[in-house]
């Protein structure tokens, strides 16, 4: 079985209603290069959603986005430096959509003092590395010699005569 190369990419965005359209169409190509064609939608969606609410009710329009995958999950993360947005208020519907469509999410600080929101998509088995198939075994090299030659009557042993019990039932 072929085993899956882990991938990472990272994009900083200065926000704006024109980047995110641009944004999506960046992330959707890295994961068409990395053969997660059916990641695509979800993904560029919640990065949409969070772009756009980041873009309406940030100051610091400043934005980083990872995108990690370990051969099972991808896991999108955005982060930013504006302290004056929180999730708890100014993302709550946002987040409620990203949690809805995702496998996981979360919302964190960051040692600078940054907050960082993720979510993960699970790629479900059998999508991303495809199976190679092998021969059965073990193999039979004789083949079983199928009782044709004998007729049913002889194959089927005659009913035991019994004390009738059945009968008197009849």
């Amino acid at each position: 079985m072929k085993t899956a190369v882990p991938c990472y990419y990272h994009l900083d965005v200065e926000v704006s209603p024109e980047r995110v359209v641009q944004v999506s169409r960046i992330l959707a190509a890295h994961l068409r290069y990395w053969d997660l064609e059916n990641l695509v939608a979800p993904v560029c969606l919640g990065a949409e959603l969070l772009l756009r609410a980041i873009d309406e009710h940030a100051t610091d329009k400043h934005t980083s986005i990872e995108m990690w995958w370990n051969g099972q999950h991808l896991i999108t993360a955005f982060g930013d430096d504006d302290p004056d947005l929180r999730p708890d208020l100014d993302l709550r519907s946002c987040l409620a959509d990203i949690a809805a469509m995702s496998d996981g999410w979360g919302c964190c600080a960051s040692d600078t003092g940054s907050k960082i929101i993720w979510f993960s998509q699970r790629a479900r088995s059998g999508e991303r590395v495809p199976l190679v198939p092998t021969a059965p075994e073990p193999a039979l090299r004789t083949g079983l010699r199928v009782p044709r030659a004998l007729r049913t009557a002889v194959l089927a042993a005659p009913a035991p005569a019994g004390d009738g019990a059945l009968e008197g039932s009849r």
